[in-house]
């Protein structure tokens, strides 16, 4: 287990991460398994990010962490879990492995504040008010929902109990929030669980199966209102492709924010300002 000592700056807590999945990664190919834990971590980022990397190095990859408990449990009405966000990737014999990474409520926080920053209603489904009623109104949103109701919910408590309690960690409503208090240590927990599928089987087959797949999955008439069949996770990449080659659209309010004093002179008071 690897102990990031609740170090804030971005660029240090993702060193810190990529040194634990360093360890599963030699620690795959040395035993064949690997299960690793980074405890007392802030925001590592993507989650994919990790995985990719792993299947780069030719291993099958699942990665989970915790984050702040701002999601209802199923038929609840009060905030428990986090988005807990669970990642996997394997490796194939086409250009890219398969990447998927997904947080376990119908959208991500980050949506909802994309949507707010926009001025843009939301889907009823997303998320409920302080009332536990389903809202459209980014603004009014106080807990996210679960995707696939009870399933969602069983996913993020899988990821509470394997990312934070394993690990020694405080966990659902005890997690601390990355926007309410930012003097507070998050001590939240990231954990890779990697295979090397050459214990398995034959590695080349195995690639190749993969990439069948892929091919399968994309050969796959679309439904009516689809232009095509991608895989779980592929539109991101297909943004992130394109961001790279255009640039990446920043909302007017995010950006007067970046740009101003209030950001750099800490301001808030220990608050987030976009809590």
């Amino acid at each position: 287990m690897i102990n990031s000592r609740n170090l804030i700056y971005t660029n240090i807590l993702d060193l810190t991460c990529n040194k634990g999945l360093d360890y599963a990664i030699d620690l795959a190919k040395e035993s064949g398994v690997a299960a690793v834990g980074v405890e007392k971590t802030g925001h590592s980022g993507m989650l994919s990010y990790y995985v990719k990397r792993a299947a780069e190095n030719g291993l099958v990859a699942i990665a989970m962490c915790q984050s702040d408990p701002m999601v209802v449990p199923y038929g609840g009405s009060e905030n428990y879990f986090g988005t807990n966000p669970i990642a996997f990737a394997a490796p194939t014999d086409l250009e890219k492995p398969v990447v998927f990474d997904m947080a376990t409520t119908v959208q991500a926080w980050g949506k909802i504040l994309d949507a707010r920053s926009k001025g843009k209603a939301i889907p009823d489904t997303w998320a409920v008010d302080q009332n536990g009623d389903p809202t459209t109104d980014p603004n009014e949103v106080a807990g996210l929902l679960p995707i696939a109701g009870p399933k969602g919910y069983g996913l993020m408590m899988m990821v509470d109990v394997i990312a934070g309690s394993l690990l020694g960690l405080p966990f659902g409503k005890h997690v601390s929030s990355m926007y309410e208090d930012l003097t507070q240590k998050r001590n939240l927990g990231q954990f890779y669980i990697l295979l090397d599928p050459a214990r398995f089987t034959d590695p080349a087959a195995f690639k190749h199966r993969v990439g069948e797949m892929v091919a399968e999955l994309h050969a796959i008439k679309p439904a009516s209102g689809f232009k095509s069949v991608r895989l779980p996770g592929e539109g991101c990449q297909i943004r992130y492709q394109k961001a790279m080659e255009d640039g990446i659209e920043v909302a007017t309010e995010i950006y007067d924010y970046l740009r101003s004093d209030t950001v750099h002179l800490d301001m808030y008071d220990g608050k987030g300002a976009f809590a």
